[in-house]
């Protein structure tokens, strides 16, 4: 069985916001007042912004100049914490990366697993995200993940035909 997601993930209120900026995106509620906003390709196009400046091949660093999807989480975060998810999996193996952006800027992550990696005792990167923006574990779950119902669709487009 397999799982892929990729996701923005915030307070409801704040990607309700953020959303009505971006047609082609669908807000998702979660549970702990979270939702998400499944990062289907006509969402990832809808957030680039071609700004002419030349564009890092690795992701920002000194000198280098953020993408356009980028500068959408930091404006955005100023107004509350946005995480940026990927799961992978297939059979039990796969990996995730999580990076949360709050007040214009990264201060989480990059965190990220590889497809054979034990997952770190400090938890997921996900779950890391997700306890980093305010999801506590539930009695009874086995993680932030679980807790905030990450688990309800196997997919990115199975969370948009939710939204």
């Amino acid at each position: 069985m397999s799982y892929e997601l990729q996701a923005l993930i915030g307070t409801l209120e704040l990607l309700t916001v953020a959303a009505a900026e971006v047609p082609a995106a669908r807000v998702v509620p979660l549970a702990q007042g979270l939702a998400l906003i499944p990062v289907t390709p006509e969402v990832r196009a809808a957030l680039q912004v071609d700004d002419g400046t030349p564009k890092p091949v690795h992701g920002p660093g000194p000198g280098r100049h953020p993408d356009g999807f980028q500068l959408r989480l930091a404006a955005w975060s100023k107004a509350g914490p946005v995480a940026c998810v990927e799961a992978d999996y297939f059979g039990g193996t796969g990996s995730q990366r999580a990076v949360v952006w709050e007040d214009g800027r990264i201060a989480l992550g990059p965190l990220g697993t590889g497809e054979f990696a034990p997952s770190p005792a400090e938890g997921t990167p996900i779950s890391r995200a997700l306890r980093r923006i305010g999801a506590r574990t539930e009695a009874g779950r086995a993680d932030e993940f679980e807790s905030v119902g990450l688990a309800a669709h196997r997919s990115t487009e199975g969370w948009a035909d939710a939204g």
